[in-house]
Order: C-alpha cells, then structure tokens, then sequence
C-alpha cells in the first residue's frame, strides 16, 4: 500500500523553538528518513513551507477565487510528509509511531494513496468500491 505520513504541529510553537533545537530535531528527522530509505519503503518526503505562504484556490460563479492561506484555520498546520510503501496498515502505523514528530507532540495521519493499489485492509481498490 501507497501511503502518505501526513505531519500536522502546531507552527507557532515549532517558530518559538531555539534555533538549536530545531538543528537537533531536524537531526531526527533526517535519521528517520534515512531508516525509511535503509528499509526500501521511502517514496519521497519533504518540509513544508510555512503556512503563511500557502494560497487557497477556489472556482467561485466561474472564475477563480485565490486567497492567502491555508484552506481552513486550525491549531495544526500540515508541516511535512513523507510518502512510503508497505503491505500493510499496521505497518504504516509502526512506521508512523517512529516518526519524530510523534515524540515531539505533533500528529502523523496516515493517508492511503488512491489506485489500483490495496486499501488497508487489503481488499482491492477496485472491488472494494463496488
């Protein structure tokens, strides 16, 4: 299964970190992408941009409507993902569990990617939906 390890934090307090700190974390996160390419289930993966450099598109009464932002105001904001490969959910779910955002509060959603892949209870996409 094709899935996504979506990172949701809360960005004003990753801001408020000492820039040491954020070395050391960033640290973290590097090792832990390297785990996911040593054990062949890395896809891809990357940090976001702040969330202030975000722009929402819309199709309003035909045209389209651009606004700053993100789509909607929360207390988290999607900072990161790292995109991966595995049989199964329970192993996206141990794969989440080692993710360094987990440790430092932050929430990891585990997104299946749609597909002729397996959904995670591996049934077949397709026949899933009939």
């Amino acid at each position: 299964m094709n899935c996504m390890l979506l990172i949701y934090g809360d960005e004003s307090g990753w801001n408020a970190l000492p820039p040491d700190r954020i070395q050391a974390i960033m640290a973290d996160y590097e090792a832990y992408a390297g785990t996911l390419v040593q054990a062949g289930v890395m896809r891809g993966g990357s940090e976001l941009a702040p969330v202030h450099t975000a722009t929402t598109v819309r199709r309003r009464d035909g045209r389209l409507d651009c606004t700053d932002g993100p789509f909607a105001e929360t207390k988290e904001q999607l900072g990161g993902y790292f995109l991966i490969e595995v049989p199964t959910l329970d192993d996206a779910i141990a794969w989440a569990g080692k993710c360094p955002a987990v440790s430092h509060g932050f929430a990891v959603e585990i997104r299946p990617l749609m597909g002729a892949e397996t959904h995670c209870d591996g049934e077949d996409a397709r026949t899933a939906a009939a």
